[in-house]
């Protein structure tokens, strides 16, 4: 009688005759089933399996992501996209709380978006389910079908033999940025790359270093601030005056010479391409510097640098930012493009460069660490990125990595989860209160005591009645992002106690996954004799620098306490500022410099500034 044929061994059957290699039983590694998914569709399709890794790659990175859509509706490891399914999401701007300017000399500025407009062209999806006679749900869910499917697209593309064409097609774009993914493609089969997936997938694609990399003419245009090797287009946004002695959508100035510019600022559109762009567009609308496409990783600029736009949400760190928008949705949970990646690692390393802004977490931050201006104003702040942003990856490919600088046992921490593994059980992606697809995430979730049980952190300007914070994704109370740097205030066993809005916050972080890295660096406590100091939002100069005609800035503290024994890691010594712009002639605006200086501090989420004469400096290492 016949033993039956046990199931590896009829996996392992099924790609040998896909592949047309000898595969037995014990070579058939569970971890390397999508490597093998990619050689038998590239055998299948007749796709150099070189071009398929290196397109996924840049989609993907190979990754399944839960089965959850892209910032741009894109599924599964060959990115094949489906709008349908995705759906336009809904906004996490909490529109009509926040004022993008953050200036109190002005009138709040709350500008309503209207519905996103979805692009036609989404639906890659439907082209693969066609030529491969399935449906569009299984390329979506399935790994192994979606990567056939991409394959059966890349060869339906080669109509020239040409693969670089191909793959330009395959981005959805057309002209430069069609021909920058695929360079960025090229290069990545050129160099090679392996990697562990987020569902434990082991991949590699192979160095292929004499290969000769197609090079398209650069046509950026002269007005473009723009590095080399990305596509940029100009997309002005309008400086114009409006009724009523109003104007839009930014501001002129004379950065750096006028204002040292201190923060590049990251961003979600919350909107497709082309509805955005048409925001950018809009004089009673508001604006940011960049926009950035998912699909390829296309560069729009709207706003000179020198210039200063309307996008934090306070208008100390708009007069000190670069702000940049990228093509996504944070409250629906998505993922973002490796090329969305890459292009906008490529933009902010040209802006640091250019502006001297280093390379840290302190000086490149989300719109969800950017501090209220007022204690009325902490709670409509936006949260954008979101937490599936990967910064440990961003800062990967600026050349900046994160975490491992410091000595064990060191009284300060840079968090620095494995993103993959980290999977917060995070609830509101799709409809309030309910669970989100369990995934990968750059945020670490604060406890009050050393218990998964204990409730989260209290934030008195988030919720003013004194209740704990949640695990709403928009909830980032008690919540710490990858990067940031923190003061150890207490270690039991397997938990580490930081400082935090005035109180410790407790996280678990075990011997055998660490998910904060020792670091070394400064922090800042009260100076002896202070029971406690103000916390503020923005830096504001003291009454007397103001000139005559300029309106003095109040400078209002938070709700929260910086108690005698508290540290808090330093983001620098930065001069007390304002900038005074208030009508459209820029010949009436005013650059307020005072005596005061601050220190920048991580003193929750977001960063927070105090008065470096209430503080003393004290090494950590």
């Amino acid at each position: 009688m016949p033993m039956p044929v046990p199931r590896t061994a009829a996996v392992a059957a099924t790609v040998a005759l896909l592949t047309g290699l000898a595969v037995t039983p014990a070579q058939a590694d569970p971890s390397s089933q999508r490597q093998r998914d990619f050689t038998a569709a590239a055998k299948e399709f007749n796709v150099p399996e070189n071009v398929l890794l290196g397109v996924s790659y840049l989609e993907s990175r190979w990754d399944a992501n839960a089965g959850t859509p892209s910032t741009s509706a894109g599924y599964g490891p060959m990115h094949l996209t489906d709008l349908r399914e995705a759906g336009v999401a809904g906004t996490h701007h909490d529109e009509g709380t926040e004022d993008p300017r953050g200036d109190d000399a002005r009138p709040a500025r709350h500008p309503q978006a209207g519905p996103a407009a979805p692009p036609p062209a989404l639906q890659t999806v439907d082209e693969a389910a066609q030529l491969l006679h399935t449906d569009a749900g299984t390329l979506r869910a399935d790994p192994t079908q979606n990567i056939r499917g991409g394959a059966a697209l890349l060869a339906k593309y080669n109509t020239d033999g040409n693969w670089y064409t191909a793959v330009a097609k395959y981005s959805g774009s057309t002209g430069d940025a069609a021909q920058t993914f695929a360079d960025e493609v090229f290069d990545t089969i050129k160099t090679g790359t392996a990697r562990t997936t987020d569902d434990g997938q082991q991949v590699t694609l192979k160095a292929t270093p004499d290969l000769t990399v197609p090079q398209h003419a650069e046509t950026t245009p002269a007005n473009v601030e723009c590095p080399r090797r990305v596509t940029c287009e100009s997309v002005p946004a309008p400086y114009q005056e409006l009724p009523n002695d109003d104007y839009g959508n930014h501001d002129l100035a004379n950065r750096p010479e006028s204002q040292k510019i201190d923060h590049i600022v990251i961003h979600d559109t919350e909107g497709y391409w082309a509805n955005v762009l048409d925001l950018a567009q809009d004089p009673t609308y508001v604006s940011w510097h960049y926009t950035i496409r998912s699909n390829d990783g296309l560069i729009a600029q709207h706003v000179p640098t020198k210039d200063v736009a309307w996008h934090a949400g306070n208008w100390y760190v708009n007069a000190k930012s670069v702000g940049i928008e990228h093509e996504g949705f944070a409250a629906k949970g998505t993922w973002y493009t490796e090329a969305m990646y890459r292009s906008s690692a490529k933009l902010v390393g040209y802006l640091a460069r250019k502006y001297g802004i280093p390379l840290d977490r302190a000086h490149i931050i989300g719109h969800d660490n950017v501090p209220g201006t007022t204690p009325a104003t902490i709670a409509g702040m936006h949260w954008d990125p979101g937490p599936y942003w990967d910064w440990s990856h961003y800062f990967d490919l600026l050349g900046a990595p994160l975490g491992g600088f410091g000595l064990p046992g060191s009284s300060l921490v840079t968090i620095d989860p494995d993103f993959a593994k980290n999977q917060p059980a995070f609830t509101g992606c799709d409809s309030p209160g309910t669970p989100c697809t369990p995934r990968g995430s750059e945020a670490v979730v604060l406890h009050s005591e050393p218990s998964e049980t204990s409730p989260l952190l209290v934030d008195i300007g988030l919720h003013p009645k004194g209740t704990a914070s949640t695990m709403d994704v928009a909830d980032v109370g008690s919540r710490v992002a990858t990067g940031q740097q923190y003061s150890v205030a207490e270690v039991r066993g397997d938990w580490t106690a930081i400082w935090y809005l005035g109180q410790k916050g407790w996280f678990h972080n075990p011997r055998n996954a660490r998910v904060a890295k020792p670091a070394i660096g400064w922090v800042v406590t009260p100076k002896p004799g202070l029971a406690s100091v103000p916390v503020y939002g923005r830096a504001y100069p003291e009454p007397e620098a103001y000139p005559a005609g300029v309106t003095v800035q109040a400078i209002t503290p938070l709700p929260y306490t910086l108690a005698a024994g508290q540290k808090y890691s330093s983001g620098g010594t930065v001069g007390s500022e304002y900038y005074w712009a208030t009508t459209f002639d820029p010949a009436n605006h005013v650059v307020v410099k005072g005596k005061l200086k601050y220190v920048q501090i991580q003193f929750g989420h977001r960063i927070a500034f105090v008065k470096a004469d209430d503080v003393r400096f004290l090494p950590a290492f």
